[in-house]
């Protein structure tokens, strides 16, 4: 998987997001998203949309993902 899909993923689920996902070896990702909707969310929370957005790539395509996930207060 490379570092677009996963984006494009994400912006499937928060369209009004920004986001940026990098890379190394297309398998240990790093993904920084801002987004409105996380505003008042728990960090769990969070995690929790992103991983729904990405189903089942994680574990499989994604074998390590790091997230910073922020509400636009927080950028």
């Amino acid at each position: 998987m490379d570092p677009e899909k996963i984006q494009g993923l994400i912006l499937q689920a928060m369209p009004e997001a920004r986001v940026s996902v990098d890379s190394d070896d297309n398998v240990h990702f790093t993904a920084r998203v801002v987004c409105e909707t996380f505003k008042g969310m728990s960090r769990l929370q969070r995690h929790r949309v992103i991983h729904d957005a990405l189903g089942p790539t994680l574990g499989r395509e994604i074998h390590a993902l790091s997230l910073v996930l922020k509400s636009p207060d927080e950028a």
